[in-house]
């Protein structure tokens, strides 16, 4: 699968996803930016379509901002989703991860809004929550299955590429060498803030959910 072939699957699981979900009840709103942290992660797949925009469409000075606050404290994966889901069905251990909301907003914030708003990573696209995030976020459960079984399949697409924060990742697609590389899926070190994909080896779907989820599933393997 080629690059572009890879962009155009992105977008129609984006697709997917929106119709999925858009009867949700939710209370995201415009300038709704609570949930807009400095702890968003991507792949590389998604950096690379963020990046493009940004560079075709004058929006470069962005990198300079990302830059500019990329010396805060950001929540850096050590593992990626489908490696979790390869961990749990063999029953070992899962690494802590740091995270936390304080370190502060998302660096691409202006006013409120995002500046990438129509090519924003699946991240932001699936933080959706019933109740206003100022006072705490609430989201059904089965949309938070919904929501990696989509991580799932975006990470499983972009197997040759690599997950990380927005920050790393989005810093590293500065580099028109470092795009280069990756549309000939030759990168081998990205650097340690970077970390490797995985192909998708089991969907990791609670029992309860399995048959609630079939139509959803049904969409996704119709692209494949």
């Amino acid at each position: 699968m080629d690059l572009y072939t890879k962009l155009d699957v992105l977008n129609q699981i984006y697709k997917i996803y929106d119709a999925a979900t858009e009867s949700l009840e939710v209370a995201c709103q415009k300038y709704c930016s609570t949930c807009c942290t400095r702890n968003v992660t991507m792949t590389s797949l998604e950096g690379y379509k963020i990046a493009d925009h940004l560079i075709e469409n004058s929006k470069s000075e962005l990198f300079k901002k990302i830059k500019a606050k990329s010396y805060k404290k950001r929540f850096q994966p050590k593992i990626t989703t489908n490696k979790i889901a390869d961990l749990c069905i063999q029953g070992k251990e899962i690494p802590d991860e740091e995270i936390d909301s304080s370190w502060g907003s998302c660096p691409l914030l202006i006013n409120d809004e995002c500046p990438i708003y129509m090519v924003r990573p699946f991240n932001c696209r699936c933080m959706v929550s019933k109740t206003n995030c100022v006072d705490k976020a609430e989201m059904d459960p089965f949309v938070l299955t919904v929501n990696n079984v989509f991580l799932q399949y975006i990470e499983h697409i972009d197997q040759h590429g690599f997950s990380g924060n927005l920050t790393d990742v989005l810093l590293f697609m500065e580099s028109k060498d470092n795009m280069k590389s990756y549309i000939m899926e030759v990168l081998k070190n990205p650097g340690k803030e970077l970390i490797k994909n995985l192909p998708m080896s089991i969907l990791f779907i609670p029992p309860e959910h399995r048959q609630q989820i079939k139509p959803i599933i049904n969409s996704l393997q119709t692209i494949f």
